[in-house]
């Protein structure tokens, strides 16, 4: 199809327009003085931890904790801990626990387990009738062109074509993002998300509710860099049933979140809460200093939440933080690790003068190593 015509329903620059302006009906300006002090974009009142209760929560990423993801140069070479920390992997597969897989993967996981370790934490067995539901799924598409297809043509286009890590995976990221806009199974997830699916009409039955269905059939309209949820499982599952299947999973337990207004502590609103208090408390003078020259830092961490930093990390990284997202079922993590990029370029970010400046200091994220940056932020700050 002719791609040119078609643009991105919206971007996450977009979404945070709405997020701004998102009110609390109940409260009026006169009578909250606690949040009036929030200087940030967000202007829901939540409650959002604070890093004594995010240490507790997250406290497996300990200093005193053995990580994958961190080359320390102690007194123990870091082959022990790997070594023994593939050993204990190996038998949590042996064993198919579920519960151990993800309390295992707290602490990393070893690159050759990873995609094993997921499938059992997130229930995936690919089994005959799985991979049968998805060649259904396949020849759906084959027989039916939708609207929403030339959307994830041009969104694969714009985003993981263009990308140094992923442009190989352009056939997969259609395969599977062209069946998962297919998948009604999808819908299922609205029972406990905020958001309705969109509904559309029969041709010629405009208005008529007997004839409304749901469009696209998954109720998901893609937006701009959906496809990057996609990209870094390409790295793990080469078989395009079982790469749906953990995609589809994660979507429905996670990646929803990033996409729709909520008040639950992993939605968007919650983690964009998270993130600016967090760095009101902990970095006053770079978020006062980032405010007055129009450089909110929400603006530039935004999207890094949204995508789940999938497109900024380099893969590696961005593997071994969606390790914990798995470990600890939650999405907080991107929070504090977006606080965390802040924190380590704050010298950088306390010397510029626009918003176009600190978005050049902040642009790329690939060198970027994600445990040390979580540990220092949590547990070697002076709280």
């Amino acid at each position: 199809p002719d791609l040119s015509l078609f643009r991105p329903v919206y971007a996450p620059k977009d979404f945070l327009e709405v997020l701004m302006n998102l009110r609390n009906p109940n409260y009026e300006n006169g009578e909250q003085p606690s949040f009036r002090n929030h200087l940030g974009l967000i202007q829901v009142p939540l409650k959002v931890k604070d890093i004594p209760e995010l240490k507790e929560d997250f406290s497996e990423l300990g200093l005193n904790i053995g990580q994958l993801g961190i080359d320390d140069s102690a007194q123990v070479p870091p082959e022990f801990f790997e070594n023994e920390h593939v050993r204990v992997g190996q038998k949590v597969l042996a064993e198919q626990d579920s519960a151990a897989a993800q309390q295992y993967v707290r602490q990393g996981s070893p690159t050759a387990l990873r995609a094993d370790l997921w499938a059992l934490i997130l229930n995936i067995s690919n089994q005959p009738e799985d991979i049968l539901y998805y060649e259904q799924l396949k020849s759906n598409v084959i027989q039916h062109d939708l609207l929403v297809d030339s959307l994830i043509y041009k969104d694969v286009k714009l985003t993981a074509s263009n990308d140094d890590y992923y442009f190989v995976f352009e056939d997969y990221l259609y395969q599977v993002l062209l069946c998962f806009s297919r998948d009604t199974s999808v819908l299922e997830h609205f029972t406990y998300s905020s958001a309705t699916p969109p509904k559309s009409y029969i041709q010629g039955k405009l208005g008529m509710e007997e004839y409304a269905v749901f469009y696209p059939p998954n109720g998901v309209i893609p937006f701009h860099g959906f496809s990057m949820y996609v990209a870094p499982l390409c790295f793990l599952y080469h078989e395009p049933s079982k790469l749906y299947q953990i995609f589809r999973e994660m979507y429905v337990r996670f990646f929803f979140r990033l996409h729709s207004i909520s008040s639950h502590p992993s939605g968007i609103v919650s983690l964009c809460l998270l993130f600016e208090t967090l760095l009101q408390t902990h970095l006053p003078q770079l978020f006062y200093h980032l405010r007055e020259i129009g450089a909110q830092p929400l603006r530039i961490s935004f999207k890094w939440m949204v995508r789940a930093f999938s497109g900024y990390l380099a893969t590696d990284q961005l593997l071994l933080l969606w390790d914990r997202i798995l470990g600890y079922n939650s999405l907080e993590i991107l929070a504090v690790l977006a606080a965390a990029v802040f924190a380590f370029r704050a010298v950088n970010l306390m010397e510029v003068t626009s918003l176009a400046a600190a978005e050049a200091v902040l642009a790329d994220l690939s060198t970027l190593k994600v445990m040390p940056l979580l540990q220092i932020f949590l547990f070697a700050t002076v709280t």
